[in-house]
């Protein structure tokens, strides 16, 4: 089981190049994945997404690589058919104006457009091979990261996930309990009204009337079922969450069925024990894949 959120950072310097590399996730739904690169390391984006697929189910993770070369890659392309042309048009300016052709400095012909031109040479693999074993060690940051955080938050799942079965295990118990509860109860009133003449058929037949009407057997069956599944969940499925948000919500259903049908405080306030402890769940499986 996997936290959502996770973190992992390095920069460091390979071969004259500067590179920084960052990974952090928060929850959410689905795999959103968000690469922040230089554009002259856009073809990369696809192999990085593969990759970060391949680990990672569920959250929004945002990667940032940046790159900066400590040595200039630059080229200058000097364009001298331009220079003619500009110190032709200069020349014919300075001669309206009195100027002499040799007055005209030669920084303000450089310094127009198109007569010296920058070029960078970028090679998308190239780079790669020195970002990959940042990324690399970045990454397994990030999973330990999510992999600690994950262990945690099972332990605290599979601690209220013990609760609930206590609380079912509660309700169990006081099914025939409150059997018996009933069929005192249906005495006392018919001994109060008709005294030792009350029919005993009678009353057994209210009694099973109660229980038709106030039985939990089936949703104690089904919410142990629910339980039980979401046990498995925990322990043996690696990125649990929808899962387990669906659970809870059949598990929800038949603690409410419980609680509407319950006539004992006793039952009652572990209705509101289980509910609290199914919540608690409920949030914490957002923060699980």
């Amino acid at each position: 089981m996997n936290s959502m959120t996770g973190y992992g950072f390095k920069e460091t310097v390979i071969d004259s190049t500067q590179i920084s590399v960052e990974i952090k996730s928060v929850n959410n739904r689905f795999l959103d994945l968000n690469i922040n690169l230089p554009s002259f390391l856009n073809p990369l984006e696809s192999k990085l997404r593969k990759i970060l697929s391949e680990k990672v189910v569920r959250g929004k993770i945002d990667l940032t690589i940046r790159v900066k070369d400590l040595n200039s890659t630059a080229k200058v392309n000097p364009d001298t058919q331009a220079a003619l042309m500009y110190r032709e048009a200069i020349a014919k300016v300075g001669e309206a104006l009195g100027y002499k052709p040799d007055e005209i400095p030669l920084s303000l012909i450089i310094a127009q457009d198109g007569v010296l031109n920058i070029t960078h040479e970028y090679d998308a693999e190239n780079y790669w091979t020195k970002i990959q074993p940042v990324f690399n060690e970045v990454f397994e940051q990030f999973i330990n990261d999510r992999t600690r955080e994950g262990a945690n938050l099972k332990e605290d799942l599979l601690k209220k996930l013990d609760v609930l079965d206590r609380c079912a295990e509660f309700f169990k118990e006081w099914q025939p309990k409150m059997e018996q509860k009933f069929k005192e109860q249906i005495q006392s009133r018919f001994n109060e009204l008709l005294g030792d003449s009350a029919d005993q058929n009678r009353i057994m037949t209210e009694v099973a009337a109660m229980m038709v009407k106030y039985t939990i057997n089936e949703e104690i069956i089904r919410l142990q079922s629910h339980l039980s599944a979401m046990r498995r969940e925990f322990t043996d499925n690696p990125a649990p969450g929808k899962r387990i948000d669906f659970i809870c919500q059949e598990a929800n259903r038949e603690i409410n069925t419980i609680g509407s049908k319950n006539q004992f405080t006793e039952v009652g306030e572990m209705v509101i024990n289980a509910k609290d402890a199914l919540e608690n769940i409920r949030e914490q499986s957002k923060n699980v894949e």
